[in-house]
């Protein structure tokens, strides 16, 4: 029934979690769902035991599923709920007539303070909306940006926006700036993390308004961020920052095409090694080598995009994921919990808003 992970994740998945957390769970959401969402649950206990679920969705189909995966039965309480969000309804419509449904009850389970942190493979406008009305945005923070990790040739990176906001003034840029660099501290354990921002050249007079404004206040702000400066389309898979700030449409299309080079580049490979006998003999023999950087460029393994600046943990899994991709969204849902990133965000906020005393200590996670 259960799987190992067959790769090491971004995150840690071997990690203690010393104080329980309870993660409400949208059952409902994602392509594949509820199979997807409880086997991928049980690869997550697997590394993660103190933890605890709140699952919402339809009862009688989970049920059946809870029998088959008694370390996900043992610790998860059942909350029925007979609606659910459809991929493809509008946020506005979701938000208006989606009380009742899976998605949202998880999301008022968190705002209830019954739950830690949410998770949903479901409909990412309808979330994102729900999420922004039921829990608001942390004090300082005017929206929430999507961020997610992403392989660099020196590690990784953590990407904002992704999408969430297509019009950003300067100010929303600086605001996903601290939580980027908070999130790469605390989260992916880089102790002093570089912050650039996305732009059409390096150079200072390139750039819209936002951005060049952005630069300035980053140049000159009270906190010890580690400002890179501006950075380019191919910075990114270098790996020269590590945070890369920018707004979300430019975040998105930059993401897309990512994956889409990805998954052309595979195509291509794949083609080459089942073009002759030959090169099959030496598909096969770099068959070890091939995996391992198939592993380490698989995208389930960097699922889990978080919703920063929300003043609860919100992460979403990509809708057409499967268990492996799920179980590493729940591993960052736990890791944003267990290391306080919201708490840290308040503080860097606090001091940017008063502009007195010293900087907040800057620890990693």
């Amino acid at each position: 029934m259960s799987q190992a992970f067959p790769f090491q994740a971004v995150f840690n998945t071997g990690t203690y979690v010393a104080n329980p957390v309870m993660l409400a769970v949208d059952a409902m959401g994602g392509d594949r769902a509820p199979a997807m969402v409880i086997e991928g649950l049980d690869l997550a206990l697997a590394h993660r035991p103190n933890v605890r679920l709140l699952l919402f969705g339809r009862a009688v189909e989970l049920a059946g599923l809870l029998k088959r995966y008694r370390r996900v039965s043992a610790v998860a309480e059942v909350r029925d709920t007979q609606d659910v969000i459809g991929g493809g309804e509008r946020p506005s419509s979701a938000l208006r007539s989606g009380q009742n449904s899976s998605m949202r009850r998880a999301i008022d389970s968190v705002a209830a303070g019954e739950a830690d942190g949410v998770v949903s493979a479901g409909n990412t406008g309808a979330l994102m909306a729900m999420a922004k009305f039921v829990l608001r945005t942390l004090p300082g923070v005017g929206r929430p940006a999507i961020a997610s990790a992403f392989p660099t040739l020196r590690g990784q990176s953590v990407i904002l926006d992704l999408g969430a906001n297509v019009d950003c003034g300067a100010d929303n840029l600086v605001q996903f700036a601290v939580m980027g660099e908070v999130f790469a501290r605390k989260v992916l354990g880089i102790e002093k993390p570089s912050v650039g921002l996305l732009n059409v050249g390096q150079e200072e007079l390139k750039g819209n308004d936002a951005v060049k404004k952005a630069a300035a206040i980053l140049q000159g702000s009270a906190l010890s961020i580690r400002f890179h400066g501006f950075v380019e389309g191919d910075d990114i898979a270098a790996g020269t920052v590590d945070v890369v700030v920018t707004d979300g449409f430019t975040g998105n299309v930059a993401l897309k095409t990512a994956e889409g080079t990805a998954r052309l580049l595979t195509h291509f490979l794949k083609q080459a090694l089942l073009s002759s006998p030959r090169a099959r003999i030496a598909g096969w023999l770099a068959a070890p080598a091939l995996r391992r950087m198939a592993n380490r460029t698989d995208p389930r393994q960097h699922d889990g995009a978080m919703f920063l600046g929300l003043n609860g943990v919100c992460v979403k899994s990509h809708g057409g994921t499967d268990a492996v991709g799920f179980a590493s969204a729940c591993g960052v849902a736990i890791e944003l919990i267990a290391d306080g990133v919201n708490e840290e965000i308040k503080r860097d906020f606090a001091y940017l808003r008063g502009g007195t005393g010293h900087p907040p200590e800057r620890a990693t996670g």
